[in-house]
């Protein structure tokens, strides 16, 4: 593109020669490089390379009309001013054309001086819209640089770091699973962290925290009148992330009907506000969360498949804690510290018996149970180390699981046999997990996972 300091790039389109060569010679001579197009459908081709600073069209043309061309413009650049000459006839077809989108419109036959004022102040707009851009692009990349990974050095949470980092630069959507408390909203304002995005806002909704009505109505705002309570035009959620990203946790609770909603968003980047019948643009980047699984959910007629795959583009999962057993004590350690500083106190220590429980527990609500844990802690600790006993009595002590079923089975299944097997050599160590998960001849984190599959059958 030119630099719109010096020669502003015009592209000019009409279907009358004469008209061409008139403006050409005029916006020549003003300062102007202008670019002429014979008709609609030869500005189609011209927006389909290299944009132009300004678009100038006729609005009526045989074919391809000045309002096709608006909207392919849009379609390539949002920002991309476009002003419509028109005549008397073609007036209302030119205002409406501003509302949606267009710069400026000009009533011909029209003076030379009123037209080159108007795409001066174009130009000036598009200039100011690329610098306000280039800013917004200096502050995330500043905002990258100093953005914090979320704490963990096992190696199945790293890949998930990984994967965040890989996919931030893009546009694509990005779904993040896993148990609830696994850190999704975490990794997800880590994405945005890392996105050009960064600089805007980041908008976040709990999709199974409000009923149907609300939801949509905060999602993709309402129209005045729409329902009992709207005395006024809102703009939804999704309008006010604009230039930032939007994340909809627990996406696996919304309704059928919602469902059809966003997945007209996810196709066509645009909204319907309640009450309203006309699209209206959205700018966004879309991360979604659940803690259900959703091809089961679509198994039982609960989701949509086709909004799962515009979701599905690139799929994150997060592991629990209980696979993450080498991170709980640098998680417990880095909310202690932070603690310490939200209530202006010296940071305290674990003891070694408290890190052992913490160590041999299954964490089922994952770091927001730890998270909640270490708060507890931190006020019942009198002193400058936490001991076992200020964690909550769920950490210190487990209900002994039976080593088989009560009543008599005369074909046990095998994974009966091996709950019953499992249980029988944690009760030879004592109940130390690490050296059960030895004898068992397993890794510790599978062990875990076993013990909390049975508790979940208990």
């Amino acid at each position: 593109m030119s630099d719109t300091t010096v020669r502003p790039t015009v592209l000019v389109v009409d279907d009358e020669s004469g008209i061409l060569q008139t403006l050409e010679i005029l916006l020549r001579s003003e300062g102007f490089t202008p670019v002429c197009a014979h008709g609609g459908r030869a500005a189609l081709d011209v927006l389909a390379g290299a944009l132009p600073d300004i678009v100038l069209t006729d609005i009526r043309m045989p074919v391809v009309d000045g309002v096709q061309v608006l909207e392919a413009a849009r379609v390539r650049d949002p920002e991309l001013p476009v002003i419509l000459m028109t005549a008397q006839a073609s007036l209302q077809s030119a205002m409406q054309a501003v509302n949606a989108g267009a710069f400026y419109y000009i009533q011909k036959p029209f003076r030379n001086d009123e037209l080159l004022a108007i795409l001066r102040r174009a130009a000036e707009h598009r200039q100011l819209r690329t610098e306000n851009r280039h800013l917004k692009q200096e502050i995330a990349r500043q905002t990258r640089r100093s953005a914090e990974p979320p704490i963990g050095a096992n190696r199945g949470w790293q890949e998930v770091l990984r994967l965040a980092e890989a996919v931030a630069p893009t546009e694509s959507t990005v779904l993040l699973t896993g148990e609830s408390g696994t850190g999704k909203e975490v990794v997800a304002r880590y994405i945005h962290a890392l996105s050009d995005r960064a600089s805007s806002t980041f908008q976040t909704v709990n999709c199974g925290a409000l009923p149907e009505g609300l939801l949509e109505s905060e999602l993709f705002g309402h129209v005045k009148g729409s329902f009992t309570g709207a005395v006024k035009d809102a703009e939804g959620l999704f309008a006010a992330a604009a230039g930032g990203s939007f994340f909809l946790d627990e996406i696996g609770e919304t309704t059928p009907a919602t469902q059809v909603k966003l997945l007209r968003v996810l196709q066509h980047r645009e909204v319907i506000p309640v009450g309203a019948t006309e699209p209206r643009p959205i700018d966004t980047r879309i991360v979604a969360a659940t803690n259900r699984d959703l091809e089961a959910e679509i198994q039982q007629g609960r989701f949509r498949q086709d909004l799962f795959y515009r979701l599905n583009v690139i799929a994150i999962h997060l592991p629990p804690l209980r696979e993450r057993a080498d991170d709980i004590l640098l998680l417990a350690d880095h909310f202690l510290r932070r603690a310490a500083v939200q209530k202006g106190v010296a940071p305290k220590l674990l003891s070694d018996a408290a890190a052992e429980a913490m160590r041999a527990y299954a964490w089922p609500g994952n770091v927001r149970e730890l998270e909640n844990a270490i708060e507890r802690a931190m006020i019942l600790a009198p002193g400058p180390v936490v001991e076992a006993a200020a964690l909550p009595e769920r950490v210190l002590t487990r209900a002994p699981a039976p080593l088989a079923e009560e009543r008599t089975i005369r074909n046990p299944t095998l994974e009966l046999v091996e709950r019953a097997y499992i249980f029988w050599v944690l009760q030879q160590e004592q109940g130390n997990k690490t050296r059960a998960a030895e004898a068992l001849g397993i890794d510790p984190s599978t062990l875990h996972r076993k013990l909390a599959r049975y508790e979940g059958t208990k």
